[in-house]
């Protein structure tokens, strides 16, 4: 048997169905299965609205739970504030680890703040769009442009392409500044310690951002690094040197004269 210290920490996923495309549904319990279990699975929602008709198809084969909100008044959502008040009930119930809030939409930034004030990990999915504040608020965020399927290439023997909402160059600051913060003799740090480094300074960082499922190949694509394995099998980085420039070589100009011969008549 499992002792309670070997449990897989336990997360409630809360999804806004209004705020997420039904089609990241398998990434995202995938992506919650890396570091935790989903104990409870639960969408809010209008499903009588035509418009959530593709989250209907799907809420069985992932065990979701629907619960439903009519929209009594236009332009108010009352979806938000039953997921506000779930929350908040299974945060005071202390069965759970931390919550998986699923939205784009900065309304649930407090929310976010206020789990983690209790102690509870705060994982956020949501579009590239969403609001800095919110993506802040979590202790990681994921966007679910990541999450989505991958479309298989036209080649079969080569291996689907993720697409990268950014240039692997546009990580270099974040890398730079990772690896000044991790005290080393000789320039070399730990790759896993740069990973660490790097969710604590920006909630929002993946790799996968930058079309790469590795951090490690990431690093090497840059190609402002220098990579290796240790004999402990673990991967190592470090800044490359800086190449002095050559002195250049001014070359004298050898200035032919022209001789005049004269001849004698």
């Amino acid at each position: 048997m499992k002792t309670e210290q070997q449990r897989l920490p336990r997360f409630a996923v809360l999804i806004d169905a209004d705020n997420t495309s039904p089609q990241i549904a398998s990434g995202l319990f995938e992506e919650v299965a890396k570091f935790g279990e989903a104990s409870v699975r639960r969408i809010y929602g209008d499903f009588s609205n035509q418009r959530l008709k593709s989250w209907t198809e799907i809420l069985q084969k992932h065990a979701i739970d629907p619960y439903q909100q009519f929209a009594y008044t236009t332009g108010k959502n009352a979806s938000d504030i039953a997921l506000v008040i779930d929350a908040m009930d299974l945060l005071h119930s202390g069965r759970f680890d931390g919550f998986c809030l699923v939205s784009s939409d900065s309304d649930f930034t407090r929310l976010a703040s206020r789990l983690r004030e209790q102690g509870a990990d705060v994982y956020g999915f949501g579009a590239q769009k969403t609001p800095e504040s919110f993506r802040q608020a979590c202790r990681r965020f994921i966007y679910t442009e990541n999450l989505l399927p991958q479309t298989p290439a036209s080649n079969s023997s080569a291996a689907p392409k993720s697409k990268s909402l950014q240039p692997p160059s546009a990580a270099l600051p974040l890398l730079k500044k990772a690896i000044s913060q991790i005290e080393s003799d000789d320039g070399w740090v730990r790759l896993d310690f740069v990973g660490s480094r790097l969710t604590n300074l920006v909630s929002d960082f993946d790799a996968r951002s930058y079309g790469f499922t590795k951090l490690s190949d990431l690093v090497r694509n840059t190609g402002m690094f220098d990579v290796e394995k240790t004999d402990g099998n673990r991967t190592r980085i470090r800044a490359k040197p800086k190449q002095s420039a050559k002195p250049s070589v001014k070359r004298k100009r050898t200035v032919k004269s022209k001789v005049r011969v004269a001849t004698a008549v």
